[in-house]
């Protein structure tokens, strides 16, 4: 059989090395294989699941380095599997909003059953209050790091984000506000981008320009967690992992956050930046002719 093209709905520009060089194309080198045999994104979602079980499993036995190495190894695995679910839901056009959430439900149980498996093995209070602490900080990471990228994806195909809907409902608008703070900020280059009439190059330029935050943020993915663990318990001491989490994750947050909103107010500003990215590209002119 043909192998599917490979998925271009990532942007090379801001993608995990990682994932580059390794996860996806693992992905893809199976990915013949497991449609071939008719094993479905869903149940591939399961199998990795069951990898990411194991290597909590074998971190929580972090006093002894081949468990170490044995965790890795599976969480390796584990993201390879993640991957190629989603692969094989787009080349047999069975994507759906339960295989999304299977898919997300595994992503976010391996790592909760991975902190439970090293606060348990630590078992001490403040073990248990830094994990907590951890997963509250590697929540906000995530969910904000994910909508930059998908705000990025979009704006760089020339698709703004729609103005919100207010609720009727007291409280759904009270949550929408706290959780769109960050939409509201990024708001006005959706504006511009939808009311320009050179929308396309605006976007092209955003994408040159933003693509630099964003390959800062790119270390709040879960290759960068899987690694931390293995260094962390490798040096004998999984509570390094949390504070690296709590401490330096969020720093990176902040900062690509902060530049990411700053690449956006001053390209809404002014098309100065377009013009000046655009200006060598030779424009032909008519030339009068003279009767």
């Amino acid at each position: 059989m043909t192998p599917p093209p490979p998925d271009q709905s990532r942007d090379r520009r801001i993608e995990d090395p990682t994932n580059l060089w390794v996860i996806h194309p693992a992905g893809r080198m199976l990915l013949p294989w497991f449609i071939a045999r008719g094993i479905s994104a869903n149940a591939v979602s399961v199998g990795g699941l069951t990898l990411g079980v194991l290597a909590a499993l074998a971190f929580g036995r972090w006093e002894h380095w081949p468990f170490v190495v044995a965790g890795s190894v599976l969480s390796v695995a584990w993201l390879i599997a993640d991957g190629l679910d989603g692969m094989i839901a787009r080349a047999t056009g069975t994507a759906s909003p339960l295989g999304r959430a299977l898919d997300g439900l595994c992503d976010h149980g391996v790592f909760i059953l991975i902190y439970l498996v090293l606060a348990s093995s630590i078992g001490t209070l403040d073990g248990w209050l830094l994990a907590i602490a951890a997963g509250v900080a590697h929540a906000l990471q995530s969910n904000l790091y994910e909508g930059e990228r998908a705000r990025f994806h979009r704006r760089c195909k020339g698709l703004a984000s729609a103005p919100p809907q207010p609720s009727r409902n007291p409280l759904v608008r009270f949550y929408d506000r706290i959780a769109g703070t960050v939409d509201r900020f990024a708001r006005p280059f959706d504006d511009a981008l939808r009311n320009r009439s050179d929308s396309a190059r605006l976007a092209a330029v955003y994408g040159q320009q933003a693509a630099r935050p964003m390959r800062l943020m790119r270390l709040l993915t879960a290759n960068t967690r899987v690694g931390a663990i293995f260094v962390a318990c490798l040096a004998g001491d999984p509570r390094l992992f949390w504070w690296f989490e709590i401490g330096p994750l969020t720093l990176v947050l902040i900062i690509g956050l902060v530049w990411h909103r700053s690449v956006e107010a001053r390209l809404a500003r002014s098309a100065s930046p377009v013009e000046r990215a655009f200006s060598s590209i030779p424009i032909i002119q008519s030339k009068d002719v003279k009767k």
